[in-house]
């Protein structure tokens, strides 16, 4: 590795043995005490892990600023959105040239009206190494923002409030709620946010807020008892209603509302929660429509209801059944138009239904893999659907789609600086046939000149957790990797929801080894093919998708020149008996409980920090970040340790540990650059074509 100095020698972190003992069987782990977060030495060795990531790519410094410059140069620095029209204004965020942070903006009525300035980013985010700001909840008469702030990574917003009409801020400031999870009532006056526990990192309970009082004063609404659930807060479309959502993923959902033009009058339950129905509630005029899985629809259907009747289900309409091929996602509600957002094969379907006269209609969009998705519809009575639109080699794009009229209009492609073509570039939608015979699909995307023959360099991604689908998104930044040489594939194994309900479920619990022998069968369809072959394959994923790289490092290190593993959750276990630490217990129906050890036992067979065994491994580069509030920092340095204290072979383990971020990564737009360019200057350094 001539691009690399490899002559550093690096750190070790001291062993201090402790026992974990569960189910009469006793883990060693010599590395436990690595999550003493203040210790001085913990701090102390995090420093000694970068300043030796640093120097082991010292050589290639000049290179990954090349990379970071060429990326950022892709940007329009001077930038806005597609406005969103809400009530009387236009909103939208903009970007002035060399900001990191964006402009939040509205104008009455027209764009050729006033610009008011709700909120500068740039401005409140100075002094802060770290800095996000949710998109002002207007108050129903549009003259106060209710704007959530976090400062330190660690997913606790203090919610703030900005007289739009004068520009002053209230006083009023409540600390550790749920960023976005806020809820006009219709009097201007009252709000509802979620609080959450500082330690757990939880929301669980709700609160009630009057404007220009003292916080100290607020009402506790409703308190979450079970800590698997978690919730969410909105003011639904028709806004009759404040929603409060509590969501036990893949098990349970439960809504209740409360009349926003009543905002002591409680919350009253819409379908009490049970085990096994899952549902989600839109509200138009005097009915309900329901997505559910009621009646054993695994990949839901839709029915709707007269408000008073939901609970009889004798009085459901079915409006949309279940279908066994097609998962259904959700839905958009207009005046004269339902429009679904479904799935089938993996790729993301758009149905226009016209109830009245029964038509309906699909949009056509023309490429083998692509991500379309129903954008921000705040409006009932229009004919104009906004969705969004891109793809491995389409730059994201704004559409305005007619109903009536089925026509369609480009609002905006998100422009690509310089003298990118997409016409350079194909994509290409594969199937890998699975150990078990289920059929996987690949999204695949490589510059034109790229060669089939085995000695291409692959980028391997994929998640695989949580019933998340991983659909193919455009990259500006990704081009400095397929102008290099590098193919770039997405393999949307089981663990996501890309092929319905079952996809998710074979992936999770006592099937959680499919969602990493369906990654390794993915690897080995493409070597055979003639993409790529174990000396220029290159394996990607982060946090869920963290863990998916350490299992595979294990289960098949030699099917890997290197990989990446972005704020990795490695150390499953030993987790997952923790329910001090954030989310523990809330992930119980997806990884299981290692109290029990029937979970255990399965869970110690994957974990990847207790399987790391004397074996050569790929090269691997973690990243972390110390405020971390998903994936603890100690999980990425704990496995690094042990990787190096147990590998047979001279790769490069290298960790970067980001001492200002946490999960998110920088907060800034080319702050985001940095990381990136890290991780390509590591690749393309290992394919020896990382050039100044």
């Amino acid at each position: 590795m001539p691009l690399f100095k490899t002559d550093q020698i690096a750190p070790r972190a001291g062993q201090r043995p402790t026992a974990l003992t569960i189910h009469s069987e006793t883990r060693n782990d010599v590395y436990y005490w690595l999550r003493e977060r203040e210790s001085e030495v913990v701090l102390n060795y995090l420093h000694q892990e970068n300043a030796y990531t640093d120097s082991v790519m010292a050589p290639l410094q000049a290179f990954k600023e090349k990379l970071f410059q060429e990326m950022k140069s892709r940007i329009r620095e001077k930038d806005e959105s597609v406005p969103v029209r809400d009530g009387s204004y236009l909103y939208y965020s903009r970007y002035e040239e060399g900001a990191e942070y964006p402009f939040y903006c509205r104008k009455k009525e027209l764009m050729e009206a006033p610009e008011e300035l709700m909120l500068n980013l740039n401005e409140r985010a100075q002094g802060h190494s770290y800095y996000q700001a949710t998109f002002p909840e207007i108050s129903d008469d549009e003259s106060v923002a209710a704007i959530g702030e976090d400062t330190v990574s660690r997913r606790l917003y203090t919610l703030r409030f900005k007289n739009l009409r004068t520009g002053e801020w209230f006083a009023d400031e409540i600390p550790n709620t749920e960023g976005g999870n806020y809820a006009w009532a219709a009097d201007n006056q009252t709000v509802f946010y979620i609080r959450k526990d500082e330690e757990t990192l939880l929301g669980y309970q709700v609160w009630q807020h009057v404007l220009g009082t003292d916080p100290g004063q607020d009402v506790l609404l409703y308190e979450e008892a079970d800590d698997q659930y978690y919730l969410g807060l909105y003011r639904m479309k028709s806004k009759k209603y404040v929603a409060l959502v509590a969501d036990h993923n893949g098990v349970a959902t439960e809504y209740r509302l409360l009349p926003a033009d009543q905002p002591t009058a409680g919350f009253t339950t819409v379908i009490p929660r049970r085990r096994g129905h899952e549902y989600a509630v839109e509200h138009f005029q005097d009915t309900f429509y329901l997505v559910t899985n009621q009646g054993y629809a695994e990949n839901f259907k839709l029915v709707r209801v007269a408000e008073n009747d939901v609970l009889n289900e004798t009085k459901w309409e079915e409006i949309i059944p279940h279908r066994a091929d097609v998962y259904l996602e959700g839905i958009e509600i207009f005046r004269r138009f339902l429009v679904v957002q479904e799935r089938r094969e993996g790729l993301l379907r758009i149905r226009i239904m016209e109830p009245e006269s029964g038509l309906e209609h699909y949009l056509n969009f023309g490429e083998a893999a692509y991500t379309a998705y129903l954008s921000a519809n705040p409006e009932f009575d229009t004919d104009v659907l906004r969705y969004g639109y891109t793809s491995l080699t389409t730059p994201n794009s704004t559409y305005d789609y007619d109903m009536a009229h089925r026509t369609k209009i480009l609002r905006k492609e998100q422009e690509v600086v310089g003298d990118f073509d997409k016409t350079h570039y194909t994509t290409e939608r594969l199937y890998a046939t699975a150990r078990d015979g289920a059929r996987v699909p690949i999204s695949l995307v490589y510059r034109n000149d790229f060669t089939k023959n085995g000695s291409g360099a692959l980028l391997q991604y994929a998640y695989g957790s949580y019933g998340s689908s991983m659909d193919p998104v455009f990259s500006a930044a990704r081009l400095s990797l397929l102008d290099r040489g590098f193919a770039f594939a997405i393999c949307h194994i089981r663990g996501g929801q890309e092929m319905g309900r079952a996809w998710y479920d074979q992936g999770r619990l006592l099937h959680k080894m499919n969602t990493f022998t369906d990654f390794i069968d993915c690897s080995e369809f493409l070597i055979q093919e003639g993409w790529t072959s174990p000396a220029h394959l290159y394996a990607m994923g982060g946090s869920a998708g963290g863990l998916l790289m350490g299992a595979v490092a294990n289960l098949r290190p030699h099917l890997y020149h290197g990989m990446v593993a972005q704020v990795p959750f490695v150390d499953v276990v030993t987790t997952m008996l923790d329910d001090t630490i954030p989310l523990t217990t809330g992930e119980y129906e997806e990884w299981g409980n290692p109290n029990v050890k029937l979970y255990y036992d399965y869970m110690m067979s994957y974990s990847p920090y207790d399987n790391v065994t004397a074996q050569a491994y790929p090269h691997v580069l973690v990243t972390t970040g110390l405020h971390d509030s998903q994936v603890q920092y100690w999980e990425p340095a704990k496995w690094v340790a042990k990787l190096r204290e147990l590998k047979t072979d001279e790769h490069l383990i290298l960790l970067h540990c980001d001492m200002e971020t946490g999960h998110g990564g920088a907060s800034g737009r080319f702050k985001r650059l940095h990381d990136i360019a890290l991780e390509y200057t590591f690749l393309l350094g290992l394919e020896d074509k990382a050039e100044v």
